[in-house]
């Protein structure tokens, strides 16, 4: 699809087209909802393994990098050897 060969059509035909979209747009709004529901009902796996970390100013356990708050996002990079 370029500039050249693109669909110039009416502004009714076009209303047509963005309502067939927006039909499309809304069930997909719907399948996502329904999938991030289905991600937040996954169950849980209880932390046993008293996980120790290196923070700047000494060693912390996973309970103190929650710092508080009720939940904690962690970005988690592993590399290999070498």
């Amino acid at each position: 699809m370029n500039v050249e060969n693109h669909a110039v059509v009416s502004r009714e035909e076009w209303l047509a087209a963005r309502r067939q979209h927006l039909i499309h747009e809304k069930a997909f709004t719907r399948e996502r909802d329904k999938l991030s529901a289905e991600r937040r009902a996954l169950p849980w796996v209880k932390i046993e393994k008293p996980y120790r970390f290196q923070g700047p100013h000494g060693e912390l356990s996973l309970a103190d990098l929650f710092g508080g708050r009720s939940q904690l996002i962690i970005y988690h990079f592993m590399f290999g050897p070498g």
